[in-house]
């Protein structure tokens, strides 16, 4: 038989409804009980049962995280930290692989998953701000990333602009002025349109010409991408003497074209890309970039939609940008200690 909550009152001298407190964060109890009746939770061994405590509120206690990529390592890397902050809220996190397909988005909005989930956390790519204002479901949802602005949902994001301006400031405080761009977007990725924005103006504000030839579009966004423009930019007589990657997976496979050219980074070619994933530590040479705060996205996105899914929070929506920095590694010189 398993311990139940009378099991614990009678330990710990005091009555049920005070240990239903204590267990479920209803109401404040006192220092002493609480410290008392967790004593009494302790030495019984007592555990939750979290479905049914979820079934009473009317949940499920389910919440899906949707990303676009589930092969690229940051979102991998961004889903561990809201798996692991979700079950210390008391809920499950399952995953949704939109696969950045503009169908899949929909039906996740607005029909998947809508009657077993109590919230959503996502990174939309090919839908836009009139079919969120356009969503029906009514879980809650918390946007994550750069695909839509100015919605009444809670909206958490870097910026990529100021993001940009960082990466083209470093390169040209170690003494660039040829710096390639790979990433603009030929669609609708509006994380890439912001940080070909951001690239365009740092240009200018250092007094740096554009060059379109120095801006290498691209549909996917992979280390095959980036091994393929950077032989093209390779290519040109006048090739660039630094690259600014939409991601580290693209600033990876450019890596890997300069080393088969026989180019030497950062001698040749300095390399800054974006994400901070894991493999840009182990890289060779490692991988200068733009670190966003992935620990308070995941955080902060969670702990949005579980108050709004449990109504500790009913304030207006915020849109938050959260901090990045800027990591420099071997490929633009002497690392950060």
């Amino acid at each position: 038989m398993g311990v139940s909550l009378k099991d614990i009152a009678e330990r710990a001298g005091v009555s049920l409804a005070t240990v239903s407190n204590v267990v479920n964060g209803y109401r404040p109890v006192g220092e002493a009980t609480r410290q008392r009746v967790q004593q009494a939770i302790d030495e019984l061994g007592y555990i939750p049962n979290l479905g049914a405590r979820h079934l009473r509120r009317g949940r499920t206690g389910l919440i899906a995280l949707a990303i676009p990529e589930l092969n690229n390592p940051y979102f991998a890397e961004l889903a561990d930290i809201a798996i692991r902050e979700a079950a210390g809220h008391g809920y499950t996190l399952v995953m949704e692989n939109t696969a950045a397909d503009r169908q899949a988005e929909l039906l996740l909005l607005d029909g998947s998953r809508r009657h077993i989930i109590d919230g959503l956390i996502f990174s939309p790519v090919r839908i836009g701000r009139d079919e969120v204002l356009a969503r029906t479901a009514v879980s809650p949802l918390v946007l994550i990333g750069e695909g839509v602005y100015d919605v009444p949902h809670d909206h958490i994001a870097i910026d990529n602009v100021a993001a940009s301006h960082a990466a083209i400031q470093h390169l040209v405080a170690v003494g660039r002025r040829r710096i390639a761009f790979i990433g603009a977007a030929g669609g609708d990725r509006q994380s890439a349109h912001l940080r070909m924005r951001g690239y365009r103006e740092a240009l200018a504000s250092y007094g740096l010409p554009f060059r379109s030839e120095l801006v290498a579009r691209t549909d996917e966004f992979g280390r095959l991408e980036g091994m393929r423009t950077m032989r093209d930019l390779l290519a040109l007589d006048d090739p660039p003497d630094a690259v600014f990657a939409y991601n580290d997976l693209i600033a990876i496979g450019a890596l890997r074209a300069l080393a088969e050219a026989g180019c030497r980074v950062p001698e040749d070619v300095a390399v800054v890309g974006i994400d901070d994933i894991e493999e840009g530590r182990f890289s060779s040479p490692t991988l200068t970039t733009i670190a966003p705060d992935k620990e308070e996205i995941g955080r902060l996105a969670v702990r949005r939609l579980v108050a709004r899914i449990e109504g500790t929070e009913v304030a207006a929506p915020l849109t938050v940008q959260t901090p990045f920095r800027l990591i420099r590694r071997e490929s633009t010189g002497s690392p950060d200690s």
